[in-house]
C-alpha cells in the first residue's frame, strides 16, 4: 500500500506542520508514505482553518481519501479563500441561507471572535466527499456527523517528545503561560484582567505571553499589558526554545471561546512534560480523566472561575496535576500507537471496507 501524504510541513508556521512531520516519522515505519505523491493507493489529507491547507483542500475535494481534521470549522478558511458571490454559493450549500450567509460576509471584520462564525462551520462538502473523517476529541466527530461525513474515527492527538522526569523547580512566584498563535478565542484579555485583580489581592503570579498575536486589535489592546514588570513576552521560538520555556512553567492556560473543537497540540505538549493545562470545559477535553488537568467554564462565569483557580494554585499541587498529565499522555497518546490506528484506517479504506 502506497499512501500519498498531504499536509504543510516544517517550516510551516502552524502547529499541523510539525504534528505532522511526527506522525510522518512513525508512518515511514509502517510501510511507504510519500508526502505530495503524485500517484498513490490512498491519500491521507490534513485539513485546518487558514491558507495553508488550500492545496490539501482542493486535493481532497478532486480526489477523495482520508481527512484529518485538525479545525472542525473552516469558515475563516473560505473567508479568505472565496469572494463573496463564493462564499455565499459555499454556505448556501451547508445551510441553505442565503440572509445569514450575506450578514457573516458583511460582518467578516468580527469573525475572529463572534460565536456565529464557529456555530456555522461550512464542513459539509469536505466531510461528505472524504472517505473517511478522522478527528481528535469527540465534539469534532460530532460536528463532522452532523455535516454528513460517511465514517468518522477518533484517534488521540499523538504526544511527540520524549518523556522526561521534570526538572526541580527553582523558587519564586508561580508562572502562567498562554502559549501559541494569540488570537481572541485563547481568551489572552479575560486573562489579563484577572491577573489584574490577582495581583490587587497580592498574588504574585508571573505571566509569559508567547506567539504572535492574531490580529492589530488585539495586540493594540494588550499593550498596557505588555510593559509589567510580571509580564513577559516572547514571540516566535524554535523548538528548542519553545519547549525550554515550556519547562519553566507551573501551569498552562488553554482557554478556546468561541471553539473550533481543536484539540491543543500545545496543551498535548505541555501535559506530557508534566505541566498543569487549564481548559475550558467542553466536550473537546472529555477524554481527560479528573485529575489530569483543571477545567473553567466558558460564559459570564469565565472570568471569576479563573480567579478562583488559580487563586487557589500553588507549586504542590501544579506539580501533582502535571504527573497525572504525563501519566495519561505517556499512556494514550503515544507517536507509535496513534500511527498504527491511522495506518489501520488507510488500509481500511484501501481495502474497500468501512470500520
Amino acid at each position: 500500500m502506497r499512501v500519498g501524504f498531504f499536509s504543510p510541513m516544517p517550516p510551516a508556521p502552524t502547529g499541523v506542520a510539525d504534528y505532522s512531520a511526527a506522525l510522518l516519522k512513525e508512518l515511514h515505519k509502517l510501510g511507504e508514505v510519500v508526502v505530495d505523491a503524485q500517484d498513490c493507493d490512498v491519500a491521507l489529507y490534513h485539513i485546518g482553518n487558514n491558507r495553508l491547507h488550500r492545496d490539501m483542500h482542493t486535493r481532497a475535494l478532486a480526489r477523495p481519501g482520508v481527512v484529518v481534521l485538525h479545525d472542525a470549522v473552516l469558515t475563516h478558511f473560505y473567508l479568505g479563500e472565496l469572494d463573496e458571490p463564493a462564499f455565499l454559493r459555499e454556505f448556501v450549500y451547508n445551510y441553505g441561507d442565503a440572509q445569514l450567509a450575506r450578514e457573516l460576509w458583511r460582518d467578516r471584520a468580527r469573525s475572529a471572535a463572534d460565536p456565529r462564525y464557529f456555530a456555522y462551520p461550512m464542513l459539509k462538502r469536505i466531510v461528505e466527499s472524504a472517505l473517511t473523517v478522522i478527528v481528535h476529541n469527540p465534539a469534532a466527530a460530532e460536528v463532522a456527523q452532523r455535516h454528513r461525513a460517511k465514517q468518522v474515527v477518533e484517534i488521540p492527538h499523538l504526544y511527540c517528545h520524549p518523556m522526561e522526569a521534570p526538572a526541580p523547580r527553582p523558587s519564586g512566584p508561580l508562572r502562567v503561560g498562554v502559549l501559541g498563535h494569540l488570537r481572541e478565542s485563547k481568551r489572552v484579555l479575560p486573562i489579563l484582567r484577572v491577573m489584574d485583580r490577582l495581583w490587587a489581592d497580592g498574588i504574585d503570579l508571573r505571566v509569559v505571553l508567547q506567539g504572535t498575536f492574531g490580529s492589530r486589535d488585539l495586540e493594540r489592546a494588550v499593550a498596557p499589558w505588555l510593559g509589567h514588570s510580571r509580564v513577559e513576552r516572547h514571540e516566535f521560538l524554535s523548538e528548542p526554545e519553545f519547549l525550554d520555556l515550556a519547562r519553566s512553567l507551573d501551569v498552562c492556560l488553554n482557554l478556546r471561546y468561541p471553539t473550533a473543537c481543536e484539540t491543543s497540540g500545545i496543551a498535548i505538549t505541555l501535559m506530557g512534560l508534566g505541566k498543569a493545562v487549564v481548559f475550558t470545559d467542553g466536550p473537546e477535553i472529555s477524554r481527560y480523566p479528573e485529575g489530569t488537568c483543571l477545567r473553567v467554564p466558558a460564559g459570564p462565569e469565565e472570568e471569576p472561575a479563573l480567579h478562583r483557580l488559580l487563586s487557589a494554585l500553588d507549586a504542590n499541587l501544579c506539580a501533582e496535576i502535571g504527573r497525572r498529565a504525563a501519566r495519561h499522555i505517556h499512556e494514550n497518546h503515544a507517536p507509535a500507537a496513534c500511527a498504527e490506528a491511522y495506518w489501520r484506517i488507510l488500509r481500511i479504506v484501501h481495502l474497500g471496507g468501512s470500520q
